[in-house]
């Protein structure tokens, strides 16, 4: 039964080709676009996310700052100072950490023999580099003995070797610190960058206890860690913990600045969340525009065969058999246009490749840039939603179909 229902459908849609290819069209266009949005969406999310994990997500800095709020008997305005105590009790007090350490930072003269040039100097331990993630491209990061030692080595950006040496080889050379003679050990890879105003890849790294030749280190301008656990939780007890120490409100937020990856993350990833939930609507609207026009379709089709659908019944087809013939012939539309559909979106995903986004900002973000790549689940959400279209825009004209008279139906002109 079921074959001779899908072999009239089929017959149905071979004698209506224009109606038909006309209709499938429509949905293939309709069932790409879902895909493609999503796709969009998901790429934009992965973007956001490159972004974040260029520099680590679960890391947090603390800066010092100047309190706001009465405590145990302190006034408010209190300059509030971090120094390598303070990088012990954290390490202590905070659960989770992985890795910790100071930083100190200045513009001081960076010069070899044949160039001078203003550029930051970071002060900071060898796990800075974990914290960090300051991936290496020549030479190595300095290690620990380097700072015990108080060794005058450096690791430079990749846009001070390129300043410096002209693109040539720097791993070995010497370069001058505030007139303090470093050798340089290692050669950075190029971080994400906005812009020729930032310096992220021109700063220089040099082990803490060395920075103490160029700048007093007693107070330290930053302390950084990396973490397990909730972010949340870790950031409350870092301002419990500093709050204790330096007599202020954990909730005096000008006390210290904390720079959160995760919160920013989080926030970014509501919005990712929010648009691609848009992006899905703007799809099934779309999809659904495609479903009225194979409902219009398909009420036509009923029309015209009023007269077969009477004989039909006055031979002893039942409601059942007339609708499933109708839905049989809508869900073959549905179904060869749906995958004919998957199959433009996957090739215009693979023509289209890197939609430039962060890049268009930045220099070095080709990888926080949004990729077309279709997911599985993608092609299931779409095909769901294809599925509900077909089954709705084809059960209205085969219900109408099923409960048309037979006498009526046979009289028709």
């Amino acid at each position: 039964m079921f074959k001779d229902i899908w072999g009239q459908a089929w017959e149905a849609m071979v004698y209506n080709r224009r109606r038909t290819a006309i209709t499938m069209i429509g949905m293939a266009w309709g069932i790409a676009t879902v895909v493609l949005l999503l796709a969009y969406g998901a790429g934009f999310s992965r973007a956001i996310e490159a972004i974040f994990a260029e520099w680590g997500t679960n890391m947090i800095g603390t800066f010092p700052g100047r309190t706001s709020e009465q405590a145990g008997g302190e006034k408010s305005g209190v300059l509030v100072r971090f120094t390598q105590d303070d990088v012990d009790r954290i390490s202590m007090s905070v659960p989770g950490i992985e890795h910790i350490s100071p930083e100190v930072w200045k513009d001081v003269s960076v010069q070899n023999d044949l160039h001078s040039y203003t550029w930051t100097v970071n002060g900071a331990l060898p796990v800075f580099q974990d914290i960090w993630k300051l991936d290496v491209d020549q030479g190595r990061f300095f290690n620990g003995m380097e700072e015990e030692q108080r060794a005058h080595v450096c690791v430079i950006g990749s846009e001070s070797k390129e300043k410096l040496f002209s693109g040539g080889w720097a791993v070995g050379e010497n370069i001058r610190l505030n007139g303090v003679l470093f050798t340089i050990v290692g050669v950075l890879k190029p971080k994400m960058q906005e812009g020729a105003d930032n310096d992220r890849n021109r700063q220089i790294y040099v082990p803490f206890s060395t920075m103490s030749d160029i700048k007093d280190t007693k107070y330290l301008d930053a302390i950084w860690f990396n973490y397990r656990g909730n972010y949340q939780q870790t950031e409350q007890n870092l301002r419990a913990t500093l709050g204790a120490a330096h007599h202020f409100r954990p909730t005096d937020h000008d006390a210290v600045y904390v720079a959160n990856i995760m919160t920013e993350l989080h926030q970014f990833q509501i919005l990712s969340i929010a648009l691609q939930v848009l992006l899905s609507l703007v799809g099934a609207l779309t999809l659904g525009i495609a479903g009225i026009g194979l409902m219009n379709i398909m009420l036509v089709a009923v029309q015209q065969r009023t007269r077969e659908i009477g004989v039909e019944k006055a031979l002893g087809a039942r409601k059942r058999h007339i609708l499933m013939q109708f839905l049989a012939e809508a869900f073959v539309i549905t179904g060869v246009g749906g995958m004919s559909g998957i199959a433009l979106a996957y090739l215009v995903s693979v023509l289209v490749g890197r939609i430039p986004f962060y890049s268009a900002l930045a220099q070095h973000a080709e990888a926080a840039d949004i990729y077309l790549k279709i997911s599985p689940i993608s092609v299931i959400v779409a095909t769901l939603i294809l599925a509900v279209t077909g089954l709705v825009s084809g059960m209205i004209p085969a219900v109408r179909a099923a409960n048309l008279d037979p006498i009526e139906a046979l009289r028709y002109e």
